[in-house]
C-alpha cells in the first residue's frame, strides 16, 4: 500500500495512483466476462406440439430427439430420446428388422442380376431347364434297367425255392441269403428312383419360378411394365 508521496514525485503519485485504480478495475472486468458462454442450445418439439429451446437438455423432450445447436444455429448433434429398457428392446429389435430388410432387398436384386446376365432370353433357360432334366433322366433309367436285371434274378432265385415251398427254411442257407440281397437291392433301387422323381419336380418347380421372374426382368429392360409380363405366366 502506498501511504505517502516523497515531494519530488508529488506530481507523478496522482496520476501512479490512478493508474495502478484502472489496473484493479480493468482485472476485475476481465475476471467477469472470463467466463465462457454458453456454447450448445437445445431446441425440440414437445408432445404438445411447441418449440422448446434451452441451454441444456429439455426435460419435455427426454422421450424424443432434440437438435444440439451451435452459437450459429446450425446443428452441432442429435440427443435422445431417453428410452425405458423395453423401449431399447423394441427400438433395436425395429433396427434389426429393418436391416434384415435391407439385406434381403440387396440379395434379391443381386439375384435378379445373375439371373439376367446367366439366362439373357428364354432360350438359354429352355436350353439349360432341357440338359438338367435329361441328366436326371440319364440317372433314373440306370436305376431302371438295375431294377430289370435284380428283378431277373429274382426270379432265377424264386424258380430254385420252388423246390422247398411247402418249407422254405429246407432251402439251402446260400440260396436264402441271395433272395435277401436281391429284395434289398430291389428295395434301394425303389428309392432312389423316387428320389429322382422328386428331382424331377424340384428343377421343374425351379425353372418355373425362375422363369416368371425373368419375364418380369426381361420386360423391364425392354421397358414393358412388369405387371404385364407376370401374367404371362
Amino acid at each position: 500500500m502506498i501511504s505517502v508521496c516523497p515531494q519530488h514525485l508529488e506530481h507523478a503519485c496522482p496520476r501512479l495512483v490512478a493508474g495502478l485504480l484502472l489496473a484493479v478495475l480493468s482485472t476485475a472486468s476481465l475476471g467477469q466476462t472470463a467466463r465462457p458462454a454458453t456454447q450448445e442450445i437445445y431446441t425440440c418439439v414437445d408432445a404438445k406440439g411447441r418449440n422448446l429451446t434451452s441451454d441444456r437438455p429439455i426435460a419435455e423432450c427426454l422421450d424424443r430427439e432434440q437438435k444440439m445447436l451451435n452459437p450459429s444455429g446450425t446443428v452441432k448433434a442429435k440427443v435422445g430420446p431417453n428410452l425405458t429398457a423395453q423401449e431399447r428392446s423394441e427400438l433395436e429389435a425395429k433396427e434389426k428388422a429393418e436391416f434384415e430388410e435391407r439385406a434381403r432387398q440387396n440379395e434379391e436384386k443381386r439375384r435378379d442380376r445373375a439371373l439376367l446376365v446367366r439366362y439373357p432370353s428364354k432360350t438359354v433357360h429352355d436350353k439349360e431347364r432341357a440338359v438338367a432334366l435329361a441328366q436326371i433322366g440319364v440317372v433314373r433309367q440306370a436305376a431302371v434297367n438295375r431294377v430289370d436285371e435284380l428283378q431277373r434274378q429274382r426270379a432265377a432265385v424264386l424258380d430254385e425255392m420252388e423246390f422247398y415251398k411247402k418249407d422254405p427254411n429246407k432251402a439251402p442257407a446260400s440260396v436264402r441269403r441271395q433272395l435277401e440281397e436281391v429284395n434289398a437291392s430291389l428295395a434301394v433301387q425303389a428309392r432312389f428312383i423316387a428320389e429322382q422323381d422328386a428331382e424331377v419336380k424340384r428343377v421343374t418347380f425351379r425353372f418355373e419360378e425362375e422363369l416368371f421372374r425373368l419375364k418380369q426382368l426381361w420386360s423391364l429392360q425392354a421397358g414393358v411394365p412388369a405387371a404385364s409380363a407376370s401374367k404371362t405366366r
